[in-house]
């Protein structure tokens, strides 16, 4: 069969890259390939269309093993396994334990309370976690930062008193001062004297880590995915600098952090961030100590909440699906996947229930749990791994230039550069050129909110701890479709729902073209977009969109025929309803004539879509 194989691709000639480039090149039939084939990321590096061995037999790592040093390929050798997790409120201790519980028995292997900080004694804990077998179940606590201590010798207690052989179980204490400075602009440095008490207070629990880096913060906060890795290795760097600095052995420092990352929508990025994340960080942590061991990162990932939307919610299953796909390839150690109705309400049993099953469904149908790293070798994933790796690398030095994180924290650099990439993206997506299926890019045309409101984002029970006030900037957090979520409440709310009325006419492929590209535009905003297949006349079109009630008029034909149909369709609604507004879809040549005859709207991919319809919202006193 070899010999037959290889007789075989003996009569083939292999095509060098100038040949595929030029078979390309053909069939863009004269389009410009840089433009249209080469991929320029946010991330600050270029993505070819094509690769070939060549190209990666040079790179360090395609010759990486699983489970070896640096572990791009994984920490595992043997398999894909990966915690099921799912975050519960733990201000009610007993209806919580009943809710993991149920949870366990329907597919869940991993647990996070959060749990206030005036309940974290051994007594409460025996009610949490009764019934519950920590020795096969993972089980993550968050609390308030200065009760991190008290939790941590509570559970060696209860554990101790409970029998179990302490060496063997899994799980972790979300203590992360620096996230709150973060977050809420507060310094939070006096906290990070616990860290070293924390470490030695689960000297018995051997793997449990403790000290936290909430990354997913800035996944969340609209940070590239070259940000969410540099700043991450900056920001464990810091920690671990800290943890040796007070006196805490390299290799013990080390095996108690642990990394909390979001998972963006851009699914081969991601795949490549984690495997790159893995490698630098083992890189980093080779400079404190010879144990290899401990220089592998655990991971935890949760789904993005950034790119959720409250309209065509359902859409969000999509989003987190694919999300998952790119951990779970990438062979992390936990995820937690955001159920789809978050930002609009505390997550039903049904939202909950479906964010369970598409990890189980990954598992138990899809058997991403059986193989490791199966993106290794990938011409495409082993370039994409580097090239982030490099992007990551030059920004975590940058930050180690300034001091280390935690000065740049306080000075406000990382802030200001994250919330410059929000502000950019906000933007990009006002403009459609980052596109949110369902609220910028087709929208649902009949959907209403259904009283469904913007759910302000918050931090459980885990940040009550006092902290001195500053003037340290803040993350500022909202989601990508906030502002046309924004704008289309508040056409809801108007007393009439406008009407936009597509005249079309003339060529056929391109006022259907138009219209639809139209209809999509307007209905972003909330409005009753109508379309037509076509009139005779501009006047008949007229007629047809004043018996429809029509608020917005929107002529759509072929850039040539704007010359013969714009003024006089502009004129004849002018005449018969000097109060709907006149647009012509597209960017004709003759759009200066246009202009001068009086037609003031134009609608196309050029035009900023946000500002746009709220300008529409003004002139329609909405």
């Amino acid at each position: 069969m070899a010999d037959s194989k290889e007789r075989l691709f003996a009569d083939f000639t292999a095509p060098t890259r100038q040949e595929w480039r030029d078979k390309i090149e053909v069939d863009l039939k004269g389009a410009d390939y840089e433009k249209k084939m080469v991929w320029r990321t946010n991330e600050g590096f270029s993505m070819q269309p094509f690769y070939r061995k060549e190209d990666v037999d040079q790179l360090a790592t395609v010759n990486a093993l699983p489970g070896e040093f640096p572990y791009v390929r994984g920490n595992k050798k043997d398999n894909n396994q990966w915690f099921v997790r799912q975050n519960i409120d733990a201000a009610d201790a007993k209806a919580a334990n009943a809710k993991a519980l149920d949870i366990l028995n329907k597919g869940v292997n991993s647990l996070c309370f959060r749990v206030p900080g005036d309940q974290c004694t051994k007594e409460n804990l025996a009610v949490l976690l009764d019934g519950i077998y920590a020795d096969i179940v993972e089980l993550n606590f968050c609390t308030c930062q200065r009760h991190c201590v008290e939790l941590a010798e509570a559970l060696v207690a209860y554990f101790t008193e409970k029998g179990y052989d302490l060496s063997k179980l899994e799980g972790s204490i979300n203590f992360d001062p620096i996230s709150k400075m973060l977050k809420k602009g507060k310094d939070t440095t006096p906290v990070l004297q616990f860290a070293k008490p924390l470490v030695e207070a689960l000297a018995q629990l051997p793997q449990y880590r403790c000290i936290n880096v909430n990354v997913d913060l800035l996944n969340n906060a609209g940070a590239f995915v070259y940000q969410e890795l540099g700043y991450a290795l900056a920001w464990g760097g810091e920690y671990l600098d800290e943890l040796v600095e007070a006196g805490v052995p390299a290799e013990e420092a080390a095996r108690r952090i642990k990394f909390n990352f979001g998972i963006s929508g851009v699914y081969f990025m991601e795949i490549a961030k984690f495997r790159a994340a893995r490698m630098l960080w083992a890189e980093i942590v080779k400079q404190y100590t010879a144990d290899k061991e401990a220089a592998k990162m655990r991971v935890n990932a949760t789904t993005s909440s950034y790119n959720l939307t409250l309209f065509d919610s359902y859409v969000n299953m999509l989003r987190t699906q694919t999300e998952t796909m790119s951990a779970a390839i990438a062979n992390v150690d936990s995820i937690v996947v955001t159920p789809f109705d978050v930002p609009y309400e505390q997550p039903t049993e049904f939202a909950e229930r479906i964010a369970r099953n598409q990890q189980l469904l990954l598992k138990e149908e899809c058997h991403f749990d059986k193989l490791v790293d199966v993106s290794g070798g990938s011409y495409f994933v082993e370039e994409l791994t580097v090239a982030i790796a490099q992007q990551a690398w030059k920004l975590f030095l940058a930050v180690e230039e300034e001091g280390g994180f935690l000065a740049a924290a306080k000075a406000g650099t990382i802030q200001k550069a994250i919330n410059d990439t929000d502000a950019a993206r906000h933007a990009n997506v006002g403009k459609r050129k980052e596109f949110l299926l369902g609220t910028n890019q087709f929208p649902n045309f009949t959907e209403k909110s259904e009283g469904k409101e913007p759910l302000a984002a918050a931090c459980g029970h885990c940040c009550h701890e006092a902290a001195e006030e500053s003037e340290i900037p803040a993350l500022k957090t909202s989601r990508l479709a906030s502002d046309f979520e924004t704008l289309r409440l508040t056409t809801e709310k108007a007393a009439k729902q406008p009407v936009a009325f597509m005249l079309t006419i003339g060529n056929l492929a391109m006022r259907q073209a138009r219209a639809q590209f139209s209809c999509n535009f307007l209905a972003a905003a909330g409005y009753k977009v109508v379309d037509n297949l076509g009139f005779p006349t501009v006047e008949e079109g007229v007629q047809a969109a004043v018996k429809a009630g029509a608020d917005i008029v929107v002529l759509c034909s072929s850039d040539d025929e704007y010359a013969d149909y714009g003024v006089p369709a502009f004129e004849a609604l002018k005449a018969a309803d000097p109060k709907a507004i006149f647009i012509i879809a597209g960017a004709p040549a003759c759009s200066e004539d246009l202009k001068a005859a009086g037609i003031e709207n134009f609608i196309h991919v050029r035009v900023d879509q946000l500002k746009t319809l709220k300008e529409l919202n003004k002139k329609l006193n909405v």
